[in-house]
């Protein structure tokens, strides 16, 4: 389960379809301002101006075509033309200009030498804009084209994080937890606490940001074979934390390792990674990791994302205060798949009783609200007549 504090102040939201709804709007209110203007021919003038647009954008489709037949036919596409047709020109907007030629032809519509230069023109003005990168996509658009397309670096960095370790770590955390509660202590929380700072700096100690998180022992081992590593080794820590009236919470918590991925590319030049990209980055690494273990039902439950602002890196023990706020708010939640030995005390069956049915002589509306369960039986059972007019 993931609840973060001050969430909707850090990580930001899915993109909506405002700005296409907005266009069509616009779009709307300028072809009824236009045809107010001067309705004169009006349907023709329409023909004209989206067949120059559609053919505007094949003709740059073609400089991209003599650009990936030249340069890129073998590497790219094996010697295959269909792809590079495929990969440079829009099929909808081909169809287009031929319906809209089409249509104009049988309207009687001829194409004066006005119409041509004026259609030359605009092609022109078009390809030098697109050359200069005048129409090129702002940046807003090329971020939610790599968030739809899951292009980003967090996205790979979140999918290897989950297929590489969390896919099969979270699912036998139960047991591991059961058995070290079995065997030793109980711990706070049965979930693994995943630290992600906003400044992707993840130190190989908790103990080095905040002496009051400090390592207790390991759970039991998890060996898996993986890509051809026999009896591979996978350990999850339990910290001891301290709180500020000197309260002690055990849980198990490790910081996200891709992070130190994100920190690494942001302090090489090479990478092209800036302060700002990166935590953007993190921050779509949260959203999207979330995502990934909320939809595996063999994870939910078993993991807990805390975000760590990197404005408090100043504070000795903010990393604790974050971590105490975690634990502490699960204490009031209620948990889907929980552990057993944690979170599920059954009830002896004389408590049973005396919850269903009530004490002798006490107030079943005054009395306090509590668990009740009924008494398990056998489906094969023959069912039993309970009402007033039987046998009558």
């Amino acid at each position: 389960m993931v609840t973060v504090m001050r969430e909707d102040d850090l990580v930001p939201r899915q993109r909506s379809r405002l700005p296409l709804m907005c266009a069509v709007v616009l779009g709307i209110l300028a072809l009824g301002f236009s045809f107010l203007l001067d309705s004169d021919r009006y349907t023709e003038r329409v023909g004209l101006i989206a067949f120059c647009f559609m053919l505007e954008t094949s003709l740059y489709s073609m400089c991209l075509f003599a650009e990936e037949w030249i340069f890129h036919l073998k590497q790219r596409y094996h010697g295959q033309i269909r792809r590079i047709v495929e990969a440079c020109f829009n099929g909808h907007v081909l169809l287009g200009m031929f319906v809209i030629s089409l249509m104009l032809k049988l309207g009687g519509v001829s194409f004066s030498y006005v119409h041509l230069s004026t259609i030359s023109l605009k092609c022109a003005v078009y390809l030098f804009s697109k050359s200069l990168s005048v129409l090129g996509p702002a940046p807003a658009e090329i971020s939610e084209i790599c968030e739809v397309r899951k292009m980003n670096v967090a996205h790979g960095l979140a999918w290897s994080f989950y297929f590489g370790y969390l896919k099969f770590v979270l699912p036998d955390l139960d047991e591991k937890v059961r058995n070290f509660n079995a065997t030793r202590m109980r711990l706070s929380s049965p979930r693994l606490h995943i630290l992600l700072p906003l400044n992707a700096a993840a130190p190989n100690k908790p103990e080095d940001e905040d002496n009051h998180v400090v390592f207790h022992e390991n759970l039991p081992e998890l060996q898996l074979n993986r890509a051809g590593v026999r009896q591979r080794s996978y350990k999850n820590s339990v910290y001891k934390i301290t709180g500020q009236n000197n309260e002690t919470y055990y849980c198990a918590l490790e910081y996200a390792t891709p992070l130190q991925t994100l920190y690494m590319m942001s302090q090489d030049r090479d990478a092209g990674f800036g302060e700002k990209e990166r935590k953007e980055q993190v921050l779509l690494f949260y959203r999207t990791l979330s995502q990934i273990l909320e939809n595996d039902l063999d994870c939910r439950n078993r993991f807990r994302l805390v975000l760590i602002n990197d404005e408090h890196t100043g504070e000795p023990h903010y990393l604790s205060r974050e971590i105490i706020q975690h634990l502490t708010q699960q204490e009031g939640e209620i948990h889907m798949n929980p552990i057993q030995e944690n979170l599920v005390h059954p009830l002896p069956e004389d408590r049973v009783m005396r919850d269903v049915y009530g004490a002798a002589g006490e107030d079943q509306m005054s009395s306090d609200p509590t668990l009740m369960f009924s008494i398990p039986q056998s489906l094969r059972s023959e069912p039993v007549e309970t009402t007033d007019n039987y046998g009558q």
